[in-house]
């Protein structure tokens, strides 16, 4: 396992990060324990929440994977693990989030921090990301930004102001963004700069072998600002390991929630699925390590998320750090990338 320095704080994260968002739907706290030991026997640091988790997001589930990873979290050496949780935006209607408050102010952060640090049961958390923006741009697979949606906002600025009140009492020691764009990293690099306030240390956003989309302004971006990725659905749904190219195996999440993970049923998804699936039997890989191994491989990403409802699946996702794709092998992506580009952004 290698470990790469975030941006410009003093975290070093696992190359590969445990996300957590089936425990409490998909997963019993049972199995997420016993995924978290064995993630941590492999050399991984680096453990992804959010307070909304699980997903499907609902109130009877809100909060259980925090709670699930505390009950485990305080039997660990903490100084040794490096956590990282969200805050949800607003914009999804959550009622039973604090009663409908979700922006990105001060109140509302306070409260999610305080509440987030009790499930978790520790007195800090290492990287607090806002989960997506406080202001309207397309999200969760919306390509078309649409200026009629533009609404009134908790300024950036005012955002990091309560944010370095929260790392100054110690209970968040760095901030990240998560579902952001390029105009927004620049925008809260800038204030903090002007302002003194803090940099943000890491972006969340999906990246994968049917996304690439962060390549381009997003990827020049976060290069000049020393921002760098944490790349999330890396198996695109699980669409990647091709296991969806002949039917809807049952205890999916895509056969269990209906009208989950839209993005991946657009025109030409199975056909780029399943060439990558032919390149990885043609280098005898699995589909779910040729697709991991590629994110791994970008110059832009710190840490890929990885995510599995079995520890076989677990098991074969961390075995990709002892892939390294040559030349050849890229080239052969980038071929079906040209022919297929991006067909689930």
């Amino acid at each position: 396992m290698e470990y790469n320095q975030l941006g410009n704080s003093d975290l070093k994260v696992s190359e590969i990060c445990l996300g957590t968002m089936t425990y409490g739907r998909q997963n019993t706290i049972e199995e997420a324990h016993q995924q978290l030991d064995y993630a941590i026997n492999q050399g991984i640091n680096f453990i992804d929440a959010a307070e909304m988790y699980p997903v499907p997001p609902s109130e009877e589930t809100y909060g259980l994977t925090e709670t699930y990873i505390g009950e485990w979290l305080k039997h660990q050496q903490r100084d040794k693990l490096i956590i990282a949780t969200k805050i949800a935006g607003p914009g999804r209607g959550f009622k039973w989030l604090r009663g409908g408050a979700e922006g990105i102010e001060r109140n509302n952060i306070k409260q999610a921090i305080d509440d987030s640090l009790a499930r978790l049961q520790t007195d800090y958390i290492d990287l607090y990301q806002i989960h997506w923006p406080d202001r309207y741009v397309p999200r969760f697979g919306q390509t078309v930004f649409d200026p009629r949606q533009v609404k009134e906002t908790v300024p950036i600025a005012e955002q990091l102001e309560v944010f370095a009140d929260v790392i100054k009492a110690g209970k968040i020691r760095y901030v990240g963004l998560s579902n952001e764009t390029p105009w927004g990293v620049v925008q809260f690099s800038q204030a903090a700069k002007q302002l003194g306030l803090p940099k943000v240390a890491s972006i969340q956003n999906a990246y994968n072998l049917l996304n690439r989309v962060f390549d381009g302004a997003l990827a020049e971006t976060v290069y000049y600002e020393n921002i760098p990725l944490l790349a999330y659905s890396p198996l695109g749904f699980g669409y990647l390991t091709g296991k969806y190219l002949n039917g809807k195996p049952e205890k999916t999440r895509v056969t269990l929630f209906e009208n989950f993970g839209q993005r991946y049923l657009k025109p030409n998804v199975q056909e780029a699925v399943a060439a990558y699936v032919e390149i990885a039997k043609r280098h005898q890989l699995s589909p779910a390590q040729l697709a991991i191994a590629f994110v791994r491989s970008r110059w832009f990403v710190a840490s890929t998320i990885i995510g599995a409802t079995t520890l076989e699946q677990l098991k074969d996702n961390i075995e990709s750090i002892n892939v390294v794709l040559d030349k050849d092998i890229l080239a052969e992506i980038d071929i079906v990338h040209t022919q297929s580009p991006n067909p689930a952004p």
